[in-house]
C-alpha cells in the first residue's frame, strides 16, 4: 500500500475588485504571466479569476486573483504577498510607474543579511518585497 501524498502549499489567491486592472499591474510588476481564466462558482457565487504565474500551468507559487462577481469591493489587509527581489529600488520604481505606492521604504536587516520593503498595489493590497544581500 503506497503512503498518501502529503499536503504542499501551491497557490495565493487575492480576493479583488477590478480583476483587469490587478491582472495587468502584476503582470507588468512582477512578470508574472496569465494562465488561464476561470469563470465558475463557488457553492452559488460567481466567480471570475486569473491564474498568474512563471511558466505556462500552475506550479507552487501561482497567484490566482479572484474576484466574486455579486459581492462588494473586499476589504484590503486579507492578506500578504511576499515577492524577492534581486534589485529592490528598481522593483519599487516598477510598483510606482504601474500605479501602485510604496508603503514603508527599504530597510537594512543586516542580522538577516537583507533589506525589506512594503508597497502597495492600485487597490491597496500590501505585499512585503525582500531583496537577499551577500
Amino acid at each position: 500500500m503506497t503512503e498518501p501524498r502529503p499536503s504542499t502549499f501551491s497557490f495565493t489567491k487575492l480576493v479583488v475588485d477590478d480583476l483587469e486592472k490587478m491582472a495587468a499591474f502584476y503582470t507588468q510588476v512582477y512578470d508574472l504571466k496569465q494562465i488561464t481564466r476561470v469563470r465558475d462558482q463557488i457553492g452559488s457565487e460567481a466567480i471570475d479569476e486569473i491564474i498568474l504565474g512563471t511558466g505556462s500551468e500552475m506550479s507552487p507559487g501561482s497567484l490566482i486573483l479572484l474576484r466574486f462577481v455579486d459581492r462588494p469591493r473586499p476589504q484590503n489587509g486579507e492578506v500578504l504577498l511576499g515577492f524577492t527581489t534581486g534589485d529592490l529600488p528598481a522593483l519599487l520604481e516598477r510598483i510606482r510607474a504601474a500605479g501602485g505606492g510604496v508603503h514603508a521604504g527599504i530597510k537594512e536587516v543586516p542580522e538577516m543579511k537583507l533589506r525589506v520593503a512594503f508597497a502597495t498595489d492600485p487597490e491597496g493590497h500590501l505585499a512585503e518585497l525582500v531583496e537577499m544581500r551577500a
